[in-house]
């Protein structure tokens, strides 16, 4: 089949284009706003766009949250969503009210962070502590606004639970991280393998 994105025009009962730009890692991002409160909340357009230095982004439809904070504070955390708290991230996705603590919510625990004054999720086995670099309002082909956003940080501190680290190598099947694909379907990474590159 093929159709045209503009007419959307494919015949299927949903949107097929996030069940085909799949598996997405999560980004579970806890920020600060400008009073204190936190905020706690998965983003499936999360990726790092640089290792050197390290940068990761997020991508909120609508200018929620999360993307309010970390624009006005200048720092986030994002904590590794894991098949042990697949059922706290859920919950943690809900639209609440800005007043509303996710992590209350979802009964997690914080935890200090070293860098940023931002709290970590104390059960995540890693966490990324970022400080802000920019955010770009996605624009169409017809140069129109969209109601996207990207942020932009760049990681300035990085915990690692030990127990997660075999032979020197972090292990992503001990702790299994969670992906979503399309609809409401997630993935959880429980194999891998290797491959080398071709010499030229």
């Amino acid at each position: 089949m093929f159709y045209e994105t503009e007419k959307n025009d494919h015949g299927l009962p949903h949107n097929p284009f996030k069940a085909i730009v799949s598996p997405r890692p999560i980004g579970w991002i806890s920020s600060l706003d400008n009073e204190g409160r936190t905020n706690l909340a998965p983003y499936s357009f999360f990726n790092s766009v640089s290792d050197k230095p390290p940068i990761v982004m997020f991508s909120s439809s609508g200018f929620k949250d999360s993307a309010a904070n970390v624009e006005q504070t200048g720092e986030f955390v994002c904590n590794m969503a894991s098949w042990d708290l697949r059922n706290e991230m859920n919950v943690s996705s809900a639209s609440v009210d800005s007043e509303v603590c996710e992590f209350e919510l979802s009964g997690l625990e914080m935890a200090p962070s070293r860098l940023v004054k931002v709290p970590r999720v104390a059960k995540a086995v890693t966490a990324l502590e970022c400080k802000y670099l920019q955010t770009l309002r996605m624009k169409d082909l017809n140069g129109h606004d969209t109601d996207s956003y990207v942020v932009f940080g760049q990681v300035v501190g990085i915990h690692i639970d030990d127990s997660i680290i075999v032979d020197g190598r972090v292990d992503v099947t001990l702790y299994k991280p969670l992906s979503r694909l399309g609809y409401m379907e997630y993935a959880a990474v429980t194999e891998v393998f290797e491959m080398t590159r071709p010499k030229t």
